[in-house]
C-alpha cells in the first residue's frame, strides 16, 4: 500500500512539474500541419469484408451544447452504421483533432454519453488483438431507457494508441515538452443489445475486418504505430 502511495505521489509531482515547465516551452509545431491531408470519409471504405453501410439507419444525434464542444475539439468527424450478411449492425464513429494539447483533448465517450442522459457502467480497459499488434481499448455499457449499447473505443495521441487517463496525459506532456502539438483520433464502435460478451466479439471482428481493408498509412491514422513496431 505504501509503495502505491509513493508511486502515485511521484507521478503526480512529475506531472505537475512537467506541466509547469511545458507552460514555458509552449508547443509551436503542429503534427497536423506537417502531415498529409486526408478526409475520414475517403479513407474508410463504405464496403469491406462482409460489411457495407446501412444508409437506412440514422446515427444518434447529440444535443447542440455537446455538438458545440465537439466542434471546438475536432476538425473532422464521421458516423456510419454498417451491416453484415447476417444482419449484425455496428455503429462506427471517428473523430479527428489536429490539436490534442492538454486544453483540447478528446471528448471521451463516457463523458459524452452521460451528457446525453445515458447511464454508463461496466467500464474496463482491455486489449484488442489485431494482425498488426495490440490496441489498448476501453469497454463501456451505456443504457438509456430501453436502449442498451455496448461500446468499444480507443484514442490516439500523435502516433500511438494509448489508454485514456494517465497514459493520455503523459503522452500529451511528452509532446508538449518537445515543442510539438500532437494530433489525435477517437475511434468508437458500438452495437445495440444487452449481451456484452457477444457484442464485443462482433465489434472486435468488425474492427479487424476494417483494419485489414485499409492501406498501411490509413491504418496508422486509426490505430497509431503498432506496439511491436514502435521505438522505445
Amino acid at each position: 500500500m505504501r509503495t502505491a502511495i509513493v508511486t502515485s505521489a511521484v507521478l503526480c509531482a512529475l506531472m505537475l512539474s512537467a506541466g509547469a515547465l511545458s507552460r514555458h516551452l509552449t508547443p509551436t509545431v503542429k503534427m497536423a500541419d506537417s502531415g498529409e491531408r486526408f478526409q475520414l470519409g475517403a479513407i474508410v471504405p463504405q464496403r469491406f469484408g462482409d460489411w457495407s453501410v446501412d444508409a437506412s439507419i440514422v446515427p444518434l444525434q447529440v444535443d447542440p451544447a455537446t455538438q458545440a464542444t465537439l466542434d471546438k475539439i475536432y476538425n473532422q468527424t464521421l458516423s456510419r452504421t454498417y451491416v453484415d450478411a447476417a444482419g449484425q449492425r455496428v455503429m462506427l464513429s471517428l473523430a479527428y483533432g489536429g490539436d490534442q494539447s492538454d486544453t483540447m483533448a478528446v471528448h471521451k465517450p463516457e463523458v459524452c454519453y452521460t451528457a446525453q442522459g445515458f447511464e454508463v457502467s461496466r467500464q474496463r480497459h482491455d486489449t484488442l488483438a489485431t494482425g498488426d499488434g495490440a490496441i489498448p481499448v476501453k469497454r463501456l455499457f451505456a443504457v438509456s431507457g430501453q436502449r442498451q449499447e455496448p461500446i468499444t473505443y480507443w484514442i490516439t495521441v500523435g502516433d500511438k494508441a494509448i489508454k485514456p487517463g494517465l497514459d493520455q496525459k503523459l503522452q500529451q506532456l511528452r509532446y508538449g515538452l518537445s515543442g510539438t502539438v500532437p494530433d489525435g483520433m477517437l475511434v468508437r464502435v458500438s452495437t445495440i443489445g444487452g449481451d456484452t460478451d457477444a457484442a464485443y466479439r462482433v465489434q472486435d471482428r468488425f474492427i479487424n475486418d476494417l483494419l485489414r481493408a485499409l492501406n498501411g498509412k490509413d491504418r496508422v491514422r486509426l490505430v497509431g504505430v503498432p506496439a511491436q513496431h514502435s521505438q522505445g
